[in-house]
């Protein structure tokens, strides 16, 4: 059966282009593989994928596309057939694409209005081991989503996409994987908008020294550092200057993709964070609110 595979990058329009910019470069770790005068694709020198964040100057913060991977062409005409026939309003059917990296997608608008891409034959790059004490993301980890109706577009993950559940915590918030990690995404209740976007480190020590490096840089952090209980990984948040909540994250669990059994994690403190040593919580976090470019196709 066609499903999505993994996730590729993630897409901003920022009203402060050069803030965001210089962020994810002299703090968060990333690096420049091209650019224009309105646009910045920012690579993770861990991973092969020619770039894991796109930055695009807007006049408002909002999410311009969340891309993900398929294994091949056969596989995006199929996911293709499978979104339209759910009902998913199309933003371009399956062709070239044209960003750094190349390949053959589409994008549509998920059921709640936020822009996604599904494609494959993307050109792969060089990738460097990262070493223990670097700081620096090897790559994308998970995307965390908020949905007014996060039952529906959990079914939609699951049902369309080809997505498994891996756990739950409590009814509220369900943890989905596309590969052997045990999430790539979960879902949660609130208004249609991203939550955040987490990526590995090379361990806890890894994790441990980039928020190290933040910290110097004056960045606070939000939450953390401390150790979920679904997925065990461990979690520092921080946020972006265009407000998007990002997380450094280590020793996310992997699980067998067919055979992995959902479990039922009722939320406690300690079922948050099993360490309990960190600063902030939840309720320190972005507070959500609906993306302002819902149902809004980026112009590129």
């Amino acid at each position: 059966m066609s499903r999505v595979t993994e996730i590729r990058y993630v897409g901003y329009g920022v009203a402060g282009f050069d803030a965001e910019r210089a962020f994810y470069v002299e703090k968060w770790g990333l690096v420049e593989t091209a650019a224009d005068a309105d646009t910045v694709w920012l690579r993770a020198q861990g991973h092969d994928e020619p770039f894991v964040v796109r930055l695009r100057r807007s006049d408002a913060n909002h999410v311009d596309v969340i891309a993900l991977a398929t294994a091949t062409r056969g596989d995006v005409e199929a996911l293709h057939a499978k979104v339209a026939a759910a009902g998913c309003r199309i933003i371009h059917a399956p062709r070239a694409l044209t960003s750094p990296g190349g390949g053959y997608g589409f994008r549509f608008f998920s059921p709640d209005g936020l822009p996604l891409e599904i494609s494959s034959d993307v050109e792969r790059v060089a990738k460097r081991d990262i070493e223990r004490w670097e700081g620096i993301p090897v790559r994308i980890s998970h995307i965390v989503l908020h949905s007014p109706n996060h039952t529906a577009l959990i079914k939609f993950f699951t049902n369309v996409l080809g997505f498994r559940i891996s756990d739950w915590l409590g009814d509220f918030m369900c943890f989905l994987r596309c590969n052997s990690a045990h999430h790539r995404f979960a879902i949660l209740p609130g208004p249609p908008c991203l939550n955040h976007v987490a990526y590995d480190m090379m361990g806890v020590d890894g994790m441990m020294r980039g928020i190290s490096r933040l910290k110097q840089a004056e960045v606070p952090i939000q939450w953390g550092p401390g150790r979920h209980t679904a997925g065990d990984n461990t979690f520092s948040y921080f946020v972006s200057p265009g407000g998007f909540a990002v997380e450094y994250t280590a020793e996310l669990e992997n699980v067998d993709f067919e055979k992995h059994e959902a479990k039922v994690h009722a939320p406690a403190p300690r079922v948050m964070d099993q360490w309990g040593v960190g600063v902030g919580g939840p309720h320190t976090m972005p507070h959500p609110a609906a993306d302002p470019r819902l149902f809004q196709p980026a112009p590129v």
